[in-house]
């Protein structure tokens, strides 16, 4: 318990300051245009999610356990864009630089509980491809609307339980000096590193965080396709192949765009630049919730189809 600092049964008292100072990028002229470009992409995104959501509520033929799991990544991708890049704009186009202790707590939570759940939609989705693909008999059997809410909302009270317990480890730590975050946002790892008392818990739960949900989804993701190249290399023939092989495309292309930037920016935040972390970091955060619908629109039969009727329909009437 003394790694924690406990306060329970003890005189403790934390400096906590009133405010934290967002920094943003550092000697860059005109970044205000990159913000207004940030501005564009969150319009984008809202309107891409907001399609995909209204379709699948709408269609009843995309009402099955598979678009349960895009239904709620839409769901995330709006909801992580409308926290983020609203305040970001806030902070930066109207140098509102200053934000509370308490805001700055609730921004972080919210930040990384939705940038969690992305990475978990992804491994849910990744499920529902392997049993597709290697049970096509048992898929109705193995994968049903009741388990599939059920593994949603497992990872909705993992990803908020873990953040929560970031965020509590956070409230004991004192800020005796700067005040500064170096961060487009509130960072877990810029802002901890500002405490003045013992961050031995925090280093630790910022090594756990990155794990649980970019690194473990991430493996049992790579594995799954490893089942399924397998199971597809003892289909007969090449078009059989090809014709499985296409209705993971659009899966992949999710799973390329989410993880490869955000693994490098957090692998190499200790050798770039802050400039170029805010960058990657930022863009990490809005693009793949804006490509995500286009990706779904493009590559997915059912809502390309689907997409068609309903403007046929608004069309004719």
């Amino acid at each position: 318990m003394d790694l924690f600092n406990s306060a329970l049964g003890r005189n403790i008292s934390f400096i906590r300051p009133a405010y934290f100072i967002i920094s943003g990028f550092i000697g860059i002229p005109y970044m205000k245009y990159y913000y207004v470009f940030l501005c564009f992409v969150y319009i984008a995104s809202v309107l891409g999610n907001t399609v995909v959501m209204v379709l699948i509520y709408l269609d009843h033929n995309l009402r099955t356990p598979k678009y349960v799991a895009v239904f709620n990544l839409a769901f995330v991708d709006l909801l992580g864009n409308t926290v983020q890049v609203p305040k970001v704009l806030d902070i930066f186009l109207f140098n509102h630089f200053n934000i509370s202790y308490n805001d700055c707590l609730t921004f972080l939570f919210f930040c990384f509980t939705c940038l969690s759940m992305q990475a978990l939609n992804l491994v849910a989705l990744s499920y529902d491809r392997v049993v597709a693909i290697m049970f096509p008999l048992h898929y109705q059997t193995k994968v049903t609307h009741r388990f599939m809410f059920s593994l949603i909302a497992f990872f909705w009270l993992f990803a908020i339980i873990a953040l929560l317990v970031a965020v509590g480890l956070l409230t004991r730590l004192s800020f005796c000096d700067s005040v500064v975050i170096n961060s487009y946002f509130c960072d877990h790892g810029q802002l901890y590193k500002l405490a003045c008392n013992n961050t031995f818990p925090n280093s630790v739960i910022g090594f756990l965080l990155p794990f649980l949900i970019l690194w473990l989804p991430l493996f049992v993701i790579l594995s799954s396709y490893i089942c399924i190249g397998y199971a597809l290399v003892k289909v007969v023939t090449v078009n059989e192949r090809m014709k499985a092989f296409k209705t993971c495309t659009a899966h992949l292309s999710l799973v390329a765009i989410y993880f490869i930037p955000i693994l490098i920016t957090f692998t190499m935040s200790a050798r770039i630049h802050p400039n170029a972390r805010i960058i990657n970091l930022s863009l990490t955060s809005v693009f793949p919730p804006m490509l995500n619908p286009i990706i779904y629109v493009l590559q997915t039969h059912e809502i390309k189809s689907s997409l068609k009727k309903n403007f046929k329909f608004i069309r004719d009437n």
